[in-house]
């Protein structure tokens, strides 16, 4: 149960904000039950107000009979902030020396006070119920959401697809058609060229005719030269002979070329005839359809004509069967009458004695229905007043309804108040909190058990972590049973093995809003193998709810980067990801890394990339030929994540079936310019997985990983010299003794916003690592660094830098 409302000042009245025009105040509340706090039980529709009840010297009760009805009373009664003030300021009257009576009004105010925080609890307790109702539905509604926007996502990725393999259908057939087109124009140019060809071999020809009788004429005067012109003859003739060969082949090539030409002719003046033909026979049925409708009009004329001429006949015929038959009745109406008259006077005499008679029954029968008429009025009237009883009394109970419906909607807004001021009231906890870390200078450290698994336990039943539920170490207190004796520890904030990743991310997401705005941010996660630092720090990506810290701060990032475009800000990003395996740095975002290779080289003391750790004046580290890739949507950076996730050393122990065998440090520099202002933000969030500390003894390490394990004990070692020497305020702080305190220096002893996570696992089999890694953090908790101080300048930034 919780007690925070005893400390809380009473729920506002909803009255203030619902309150009518001229001032007067609504305190109308539902009724729960029909006891009272005091008094007899009111007759009216209303309650008696809690202030207004009578002293215990006047109400006659004594206290067996309150504490008799302390239970139902609890349920039935409910307070307004002037009750609960008239019983504050309510004061002890009596006599001077009458000890007794004050000691029972005493009493008496006391059994008022716990009814009073009875039903505080009360409404508190009903308040979380319908917290969690809203909570739960909410989660639903998002996962529906969720669903929605996968399926959506699937269907624009099938869309995209097909988008895809419509343009390149298209290509080709417009690569096909252009190709066409190209073979299309050469047959026509060689077409042209032979035609050419062809008609230079006629004029050929023909001057080499003419030669020739030149030739015959000069023959006589020029035989010395009948031989060798002989010899240009012949092979004039066999060029001749050539020409005329391919004169022939061109003349079949136009031949052909005339035929299709004719052939396509034919077709053309076939389809000309045909569209002809049925132009005509179109015309025909046009010709056909206007007849039609003319002939069908003339129809309808003479059909209404006609219609008109039946109507007027048949009105005609109508009026002649009317005469006979109204001709006829007469007849029979006189007949009748004649008939009557007769029998009316012999029958005159004997029904006036009938009537006499009649007359006398007929005032007997008056007077006993004027009785019964009397005695219905009377009915009526009781009737009547029996429905305006019922009218008034629904009334009522539509008035009550209404006022009970008035007073469920004023007490759903006070829930709402009540939630509201809770929730600022630890915002306004959280942010004073930071706000006084912050001016100490602390590292702030919070404590996550993981949940037991199926191995853990080694067959006892018995739990080594408990949390306290007093106020003040409620969700800040953690305590170790060791031989039945309780060791606490208390931090900043103690998740225990039922909270989720959501609830984690919430407490740190201000620590990482702080890297937006210009600060230096460090959060990393310490503990033994298996104790779910990965977890934590990575989680499950690919599921929504299981993911861990850095994807869920990378995403708020890039969401709060996006909503501060609106306001002239712009961010540029890079990231950068690195481990220390061995005391070597290796670049997990290498393009040319291979992490077998590299690691026979630098285990081999071959020659390598050799990376130097390197701090400037400012207190930013930088490692040098360390790849940084710009990074502007979450997208890229959950591709590098996967890449430096199958880069990273993992290893099999007895402790862990995927133990991380290196530090894992992923590094996010943050620049942003705000154009209107000029102003610069300088921020940097650091995001480090530990390696687990283990014991050779269990896990049973060998070889390589006997390597690994001495190695990582040796630099958390390294790591708590430096905290010890940071709690004492010594002068020399061995930072340079490993390369994972050299990476940390800034954060550990600068001005940056530290956080860490110390994992504990619940297994009953490592409560001594437990106890090491509480004492440890509890050693970091007490640190001091330097006070955060934000990077920001109004000089303007380096006109090569892109921010997007």
């Amino acid at each position: 149960m919780n007690y925070r409302s005893q400390n809380k000042p009473p729920p506002r009245s909803p009255s203030n904000k619902n309150s009518s025009v001229d001032g007067t105040h609504h305190d109308k509340r539902r009724k729960i039950g029909t006891a009272r706090l005091a008094g007899p039980v009111s007759t009216g529709r209303g309650r008696q107000p809690f202030a207004a009840m009578p002293n215990r010297q006047d109400a006659n009760l004594n206290a067996n009979d309150l504490a008799g009805t302390e239970a139902s009373e609890c349920e039935s009664v409910q307070f307004t902030k002037e009750e609960v003030e008239a019983l504050l300021n309510e004061k002890i009257k009596g006599k001077k020396f009458d000890l007794k009576g004050k000691m029972e009004q005493m009493n008496d105010h006391i059994k008022k006070l716990k009814l009073c925080i009875k039903w505080f609890q009360e409404v508190e307790e009903r308040h979380v119920q319908e917290k969690e109702k809203v909570q739960n539905t909410l989660d639903s509604v998002e996962r529906k959401c969720t669903a929605t926007e996968v399926a959506m996502q699937n269907k624009e990725d099938e869309l995209k697809s097909l988008i895809k393999e419509l343009k390149d259908t298209t290509a080709s057939l417009q690569e096909n058609l252009t190709r066409e087109e190209l073979e299309k124009l050469d047959a026509i140019e060689c077409h042209r060229r032979e035609k050419e060809d062809r008609v230079a071999a006629e004029k050929l020809q023909a001057s080499l005719r003419e030669e020739l009788e030149k030739a015959e004429q000069e023959k006589v005067t020029a035989n010395q030269r009948v031989t060798s012109l002989n010899d240009m003859y012949k092979r004039l003739q066999e060029y001749n002979t050539s020409l005329q060969q391919y004169n022939s082949k061109l003349q079949t090539d136009l031949a052909t070329a005339n035929e299709s030409l004719k052939r396509v002719e034919n077709e053309k003046a076939t389809i000309v005839q045909n569209l002809s033909t049925l132009r005509s026979h179109y015309t025909l049925l046009q010709d056909q359809l206007t007849s039609s409708r003319a002939s069908q009009d003339e129809a309808v004329q003479q059909k209404e004509i006609l219609l008109k001429e039946v109507g007027s006949l048949r009105g005609e015929l109508q009026q002649v069967r009317d005469d006979r038959d109204r001709q006829l009745a007469q007849t029979q109406a006189l007949n009748a009458e004649l008939v009557k008259y007769k029998e009316s006077t012999g029958k005159s005499v004997a029904e006036l004695d009938n009537l006499t008679l009649k007359s006398s029954a007929l005032e007997e029968t008056c007077s006993s229905q004027r009785e019964q008429i009397r005695l219905l009025q009377h009915q009526l009237a009781a009737a009547t007043e029996k429905l305006k009883m019922a009218d008034l009394s629904s009334l009522e109970t539509r008035t009550e309804f209404e006022e009970q419906k008035k007073a469920i909607c004023e007490l759903q807004d006070r829930l709402v108040d009540a939630e509201l001021q809770i929730s600022e009231g630890e915002k306004l906890r959280k942010k004073l909190h930071n706000t006084i870390l912050e001016l100490k200078g602390n590292i702030r450290v919070f404590c996550r058990v993981r949940p037991l698994l199926p191995d853990d336990g080694a067959g006892t039943d018995n739990s080594v972590v408990s949390y306290p539920t007093s106020v003040e170490s409620k969700g800040r207190g953690i305590e170790l049973i060791q031989s039945g004796q309780k060791l606490p520890f208390s931090f900043d904030k103690v998740f225990n093995h039922e909270a989720s990743q959501n609830d984690v991310f919430v407490e740190i997401s201000q620590l990482v809003q702080s890297a937006l705005d210009g600060y230096k941010v460090c959060i990393f996660a310490y503990g033994q193998t298996g104790s779910g630092k990965t977890y934590t720090m990575m989680g499950m990506p690919e599921s929504p709810e299981q993911k861990g810290l850095i994807p869920r701060s990378l995403e708020q990032i890039f969401q709060s980067s996006q909503s501060l475009l609106a306001q002239g800000w712009k961010f540029k990003m890079q990231a950068s990801m690195l481990e220390i395996y061995n005391e070597t740095i290796r670049d997990l975002l290498s393009v040319n890394r291979s992490s077998g290779s590299e690691l026979a080289r630098a285990e081999s003391g071959g020659v390598g990339k050799q990376y130097a750790i390197k701090h400037d004046v400012n207190g930013n580290t930088h490692v040098s030929d360390l790849t940084i890739v710009d990074v502007c949507s979450i997208k890229e950076v959950s591709s590098l994540l996967q890449q430096a996730a199958q880069s990273r050393s993992v290893g099999k122990t007895q402790m862990n079936e995927h133990s991380s065998r290196s530090h894992f440090v992923f590094t996010l520099r943050i620049s942003g310019v705000n154009e209107s202002t000029e102003q610069q933000v300088q921020g940097v969030l650091n995001l480090i997985d530990l390696a687990g500390s283990e014991r050779l003894s269990r896990s049973g390490a060998t070889g390589d990983r006997l390597k690994e394990t001495q190695a990582i004990n040796k630099s958390l070692s390294c790591l708590s010299d430096v905290i010890f020497a940071l709690a004492k305020k010594e002068d020399h702080v061995p930072f340079r003794n490993s390369k994972l305190t050299y990476l940390l220096q800034p954060c550990l002893g600068g001005d940056s916003k530290t956080l860490m996570f110390v994992n504990i696992s619940p297994d009953p089999v490592s409560l001594g690592e437990s106890l090491c890694s509480l004492r440890f953090a509890a050693r970091v908790n007490s640190c001091e660094i330097g006070i955060p101080r934000r990077q920001t300048s109004t000089r303007p930034l380096d006109s090569r830098l892109s921010y997007g």
